[in-house]
């Protein structure tokens, strides 16, 4: 066996056992708890697909509109052409937004190399295929992992300026003292110079929100869901999806969006020789979806040790993305 293949054999043995230890951890708690990072398997990758061309999902619209119709404003606020860079996106994804910023870059002539993030070697499979034949051009290096973990090995392998993308809102999966320990750690990663663009879903209309996660087609239940099948199929658990049923709120005050599985019965779940015990109507919280003021914003850049150094705004004011610097 090649050392190459026995360390990914090793790293996939270390996911494995990371996603048993914090499932378990998770529903050991109360209320129990499930992590949303790990929603994106094969199945939650197209299932997330589709919610984002749902036409009640406005957030991937909004931001792809900033990324469309104000790249070069974007462009100009993050880039001096003449430097060489690294462009690092945390949660990649397909890279439906990013591509727009990344195909200006590359007829720009900027000499930078693009490193996508994700924890899904799925999506990054496809990210790399559809780069691949969209910007041929575009040096490309993906990174399978946890944040951190993958920002601490682009630092490693490249000591150029960063610009670090965390977009599609995806900083409001993250409660605000969540957010804001998670912004001081990418801080601490980067360099005085180094840039953090962050996508920010603006307060607004209560009603367009909730409608955003609680689809009438049913899809955003699915992904839900969706995580309890991927937990049977990966750690030989036998949840009974069927007597799970999805819950969504929304608090117009706090700004916190949240998902919820209620078990609709009592019931006792195994997982890898684990019991764990479900009362009727218990709740497992999923995930938070946190909508942001622009106070909001300027005290979490601040509070993470960042300056705010440029914002760009979709044309309907109902997304942000903030560009920050050390």
């Amino acid at each position: 066996m090649n050392i190459q293949l026995q360390q990914d054999i090793q790293i996939k043995n270390d996911d494995s056992r990371r996603f048993r230890s914090e499932v378990w951890e998770g529903l050991s708690e109360d209320p129990k708890k499930l992590s949303s990072k790990y929603f994106y398997d094969k199945t939650g990758d197209h299932l997330f697909q589709k919610i984002m061309a749902m036409p009640e999902y406005y957030l991937t619209k909004c931001e792809l509109d900033i990324f469309q119709n104000k790249t070069d404003e974007i462009v100009k606020a993050i880039s001096n052409i003449n430097e060489s860079f690294d462009l690092i996106e945390l949660g990649a994804g397909d890279a439906m937004k990013s591509s727009f910023l990344l195909k200006k870059l590359v007829e720009k002539g900027a000499d930078f190399t693009y490193m996508p993030i994700d924890i899904s070697g799925n999506i990054l499979s496809v990210l790399q295929e559809n780069m691949n034949q969209k910007i041929p051009e575009l040096k490309i290096f993906p990174l399978e992992g946890e944040y951190f973990d993958m920002l601490d090995k682009a630092t490693y392998i490249s000591k150029r300026k960063k610009i670090v993308l965390f977009l599609g809102g995806n900083i409001g999966n993250m409660d605000i003292e969540e957010a804001r320990h998670f912004c001081g750690e990418v801080k601490r990663k980067l360099n005085p110079g180094d840039l953090f663009l962050l996508g920010f879903d603006l307060k607004k209309n209560p009603h367009t929100i909730l409608a955003a996660y609680n689809d009438s087609a049913g899809l955003t239940a699915s992904f839900n869901l969706n995580l309890l099948t991927r937990i049977n199929r990966e750690l030989h658990a036998d949840f009974e999806v069927e007597q799970f049923q999805h819950y969504q709120t929304y608090d117009p005050v706090s700004g916190a969006c949240r998902s919820f599985l209620v078990s609709l019965c009592d019931q006792k779940v195994e997982i890898e020789n684990r019991s764990f015990y479900f009362k009727e109507n218990e709740l497992i919280d999923m995930e938070i979806s946190q909508k942001f003021s622009e106070q909001d914003i300027k005290k979490l850049a601040k509070d993470s040790g960042f300056h705010i150094l440029n914002e760009i705004k979709d044309s309907k004011n109902w997304f942000v993305d903030s560009i920050w610097m050390i």
